[in-house]
């Protein structure tokens, strides 16, 4: 200790006085401060990362009804059955259940503290998967996911590529209620050098030939789209349309929807950050956007139950003020369900923004039911 913070801390004669008063609000001097502090970083990086290691992510979530509407009313999906106690008893529920897409993005919402708050794009999710029996309001959902694979990216030397297969349990019994495999970009303590090639280009052509004709089923029943299959296959055709139903990104669909699932990630919450972004602003969460070109799909056919979802893509941003329209086309229809009052139907749904841009791709199957005799 130097004299001058001797006689500062005891006035030189042996009694210690009060150390001096900082302002700490004043502006200069926080700004000093907050250059000198080091910041606690949240997430992990991709080194972080090693095949086989399981995670538990910590905390679960309550899913209830409210959630379960919000989230519903939110992206459009008006499916009675998940609204009304009769309608949620005629399809043979004991009361309304939780829907598909709420638990899906409930479930990857918990992960994202431990698995992708870094940032980094999100590659896709494949293997989404439901038990046939259903999930109800009051459910403790907890959820692990296990690192099944990591690799360097050719083309971003600051990123590696790691994908995760998630599982959502019921905390009370152990049962799987929802499964996906998921793969994103995440960004490197420390880059790495590659030889930049990224994935070969492909070779520039015209596209591929589109059918001369779409055909538009006649209505939402499994018939109608067995039937439209059909008269496809007689003429060379596709069975394929586009909705009507746009719905326009705001604050709650943003901002208040992942944090309700307690996606905590920087993208959907933080303008500060993501105004140096390719988006400049906040931008929409992907289930958001998925669940929303659902809702308008499902408003043109008669959904009896999900079965689930493979090679789920995110092709670009949506932000506040983007508007989520949805583009469907039917691959094949079978008669075979878990209740004879369905049918198995298995589609392919393009969410498209105002511009025609498609922003999400991934193949559905579903239980559609029949028509009543």
């Amino acid at each position: 200790m130097t004299r001058e913070s001797q006689r500062d801390s005891d006035n030189g004669s042996g009694e210690r006085s009060e150390p001096r008063s900082i302002d700490w609000t004043d502006p200069d001097t926080f700004a000093q401060a907050l250059e000198q502090a080091e910041t606690k970083e949240k997430g992990n990086y991709f080194e972080n990362f090693e095949e086989g290691d399981v995670i538990e992510h910590d905390p679960g979530l309550t899913l209830t009804r409210f959630g379960n509407e919000q989230w519903m009313s939110q992206t459009l999906n008006h499916d009675p059955a998940y609204w009304r106690t009769d309608a949620a008893r005629a399809r043979g529920f004991e009361d309304p259940p939780i829907h598909p897409d709420y638990l899906t993005a409930a479930t990857l919402g918990i992960t994202v503290e431990d698995l992708s708050e870094k940032g980094g794009y999100f590659l896709g999710r494949t293997d989404v998967r439901f038990p046939e029996a259903p999930v109800y309001a009051g459910t403790e959902l907890h959820v692990e996911s296990e690192v099944v694979n990591r690799a360097t990216s050719s083309s971003r030397p600051e990123y590696g590529i790691v994908s995760w297969r998630t599982r959502g349990k019921d905390a009370e019994t152990g049962d799987v209620l929802c499964s996906y495999e998921r793969t994103n970009m995440i960004p490197r303590r420390d880059p790495v050098a590659t030889d930049g090639s990224g994935a070969a280009a492909a070779e520039a052509d015209d596209g591929p030939e589109l059918s001369d004709e779409f055909i538009t089923p006649d209505g939402g029943y499994y018939e109608d789209f067995a039937e439209a299959l059909e008269t496809a296959a007689d003429e060379n055709a596709a069975v394929a349309y586009r909705h009507e139903r746009g719905r326009t990104q705001d604050d709650v669909t943003v901002a208040s929807l992942p944090l309700s699932t307690l996606n905590t990630a920087k993208q959907h919450h933080n303008v500060d950050v993501m105004a140096d972004s390719p988006s400049g602003d906040i931008v929409t969460y992907g289930d958001v956007t998925r669940s929303t070109a659902l809702g308008h799909a499902r408003s043109d056919e008669e959904t009896w139950r999900e079965v689930g979802f493979d090679d789920e893509s995110f092709h670009t941003f949506v932000a506040v003020g983007d508007t989520v329209y949805a583009f469907t086309r039917v691959l094949e229809a079978e008669s075979g369900a878990s209740s004879d009052e369905a049918g198995t139907v298995r589609f392919e749904h393009i969410a498209f923004n105002q511009n025609d841009e498609p922003v999400y791709s991934g193949t559905r199957t579903a239980e559609i039911r029949k028509r009543p005799n």
